[in-house]
């Protein structure tokens, strides 16, 4: 199968799925679903390393490719994570070049990196020697969710090793003064992700974002190629509310839910 760098690499498009629950039994029936990816949360979720092992065994087990949102940009986790078999990596928080040349270093072996071998895990996975495979195939995902990421957006994307960049909506949001959540009624909140895409496109770097799946045709349509449809909590609410709505006799309406 395929890796997503592979997939952006042929110029195609990815949905994803996210997961904030730690359980394997979760992880392997969102990947079973048929997203592109599955995302496991380790910064806003109630996942830990342990349960990441499981996590990422039960991804691979129901056909789907495990990336990990760390909780912060720093080497020891990156490193544990890629090392349990994360195919990629979402990075929170990269506002300047400075913090995404880490981020980068965090993922690559010398001489692109500082990551330390040792993929006691991951290496019995993969086709060839894991070292080599890793150069080709590991995704290094910044996020650029604030203000001042987006000002610093060219110097960030010029950094080398950057395979994509996730927008966090709400951080986003909340540095534009407007609150948590999509603003789409804000014109500087769709000027800020247009921008971000524009920028990830002239450099052939995948820009990606959270949204939900009423959100995914428009942040296609806007140029994003790595777009997350829904997570397990947001999903398992939806549909219990109108499963609930429905028992009870009521017109059950459209709903976008909320991704952050």
């Amino acid at each position: 199968m395929e890796t997503l760098r592979q997939i952006w690499n042929d110029g195609g498009t990815t949905l994803g799925g996210w997961v904030s629950v730690p359980s394997s039994v979760t992880a392997e029936a969102v990947a079973r679903a048929g997203f592109d990816y599955v995302c496991i949360d380790t910064q806003h979720g109630a996942v830990e390393y342990s349960d990441c092992v499981s996590m990422i065994q039960a991804v691979l087990l129901g056909g789907g490719r495990p990336i990990v949102r760390v909780p912060w940009n720093e080497p020891g986790i990156i490193g544990k994570m890629l090392d349990a078999g994360a195919q990629g990596v979402i990075i929170p928080m990269i506002n300047t070049v400075a913090e995404a040349e880490a981020a980068v270093r965090a993922c690559r072996y010398a001489p692109e990196g500082a990551r330390s071998s040792g993929p006691t895990l991951v290496g019995p996975r993969t086709d060839r020697p894991y070292f080599e495979w890793a150069k080709d195939n590991v995704a290094c995902i910044p996020m650029i969710e604030t203000i001042e990421a987006v000002g610093n957006l060219d110097d960030i994307l010029a950094v080398s090793g950057i395979d994509a960049v996730y927008v966090g909506p709400s951080d986003l949001s909340i540095t534009l003064g407007l609150g948590p959540g999509n603003h789409d009624e804000a014109p500087e909140f769709l000027e800020a992700l247009d921008t971000i895409a524009a920028g990830c496109n002239a450099r052939g770097i995948v820009a990606g974002i959270h949204a939900t799946g009423a959100l995914t045709p428009d942040r296609l349509e806007r140029g994003y190629r790595m777009v997350t449809v829904t997570g397990d909590l947001q999903a398992m609410k939806l549909g219990m509310d109108a499963e609930l709505d429905r028992a009870r006799g009521n017109d059950v309406g459209g709903s976008s839910g909320s991704m952050y």
